[in-house]
């Protein structure tokens, strides 16, 4: 009996993980609770303390949800700062919880970015692939839009993935979403690095078709992140191609966005 008491204990410590607090909003309600995603039934469970204490659930399906506001887990920047700083590794654990806990819950795709990042640093590209797909068998637009897409396609470029790769460079140009169009196109740069080799030609060639054109034609705020990405490659260009004051320049203007 004792074990049995014990085993509950842990099975209910557990299952409160699910438990994340936050509001959902759809066309004609909104309702704040304890907030569980459903994979199967592809919906949220929104559960709600009534003033008897008892539960009341209301299921929303996901294609009804207009927002969903929850709070930022505590740990989350701290972990991000660490996978920045070059200690994605120390970072893994912390991110892989978040990601488990944050199912189809906002924060999922922020930490499973920087998870990503963190195995890709740690030359686990076939983790880091792993990873993303656990986060895009529930939403597929995050192969190739959002905070997951870009790391996820580092991932699928060391992996050799071209065909899915490709895929997703295609849907993220014609998706409409300015950031993601030019997330595509600064990776279009980093295939042509991985593909032609280390040689003048091929960091011309990445700056002129891919790193530059960003750097131009994305200029509006939406782009910022995909932007500032881009000048850092393109300094990194000019660097391997000896033309030190115009990397220099360009990491500039990156720290200045």
């Amino acid at each position: 009996m004792k074990k049995l008491i014990m085993a509950m204990a842990i099975l209910l410590a557990a299952s409160s993980v699910w438990a994340i607090q936050g509001t959902i909003k759809t066309a004609t309600d909104t309702k704040k609770g304890d907030i569980k995603w459903q994979s199967r039934a592809k919906s949220y469970l929104v559960t709600v303390k009534t003033k008897g204490g008892g539960d009341v659930n209301a299921e929303y399906p996901l294609d009804k949800v207009e927002e969903l506001d929850i709070e930022k887990p505590a740990s989350f920047d701290k972990l991000v700062q660490m996978v920045s700083s070059g200690q994605g590794v120390q970072a893994i654990a912390g991110l892989t919880k978040i990601v488990a806990d944050y199912k189809m819950l906002v924060w999922d795709k922020p930490a499973g970015r920087y998870l990503v990042e963190a195995y890709l640093a740690a030359n686990n590209a076939q983790k880091a692939f792993d990873t993303a797909q656990t986060i895009i068998a529930d939403d597929k637009s995050a192969a190739w839009s959002g905070d997951l897409a870009p790391a996820y396609w580092q991932a699928l470029l060391k992996l050799g993935k071209q065909q899915q790769l490709d895929n997703c460079l295609r849907k993220a140009a014609t998706s409409g979403d300015r950031l993601s169009s030019a997330a595509a196109l600064s990776m279009r740069g980093d295939m042509i690095l991985q593909a032609e080799g280390d040689s003048p030609d091929t960091y011309r060639k990445a700056l002129t078709d891919a790193y530059l054109r960003v750097a131009l034609l994305y200029t509006d705020e939406a782009c910022k992140p995909a932007r500032q990405t881009a000048l850092l490659k393109a300094a990194q260009c000019f660097d391997k191609l000896g033309m030190a004051s115009r990397a220099e320049g360009l990491r500039n203007q990156a720290k200045a966005l």
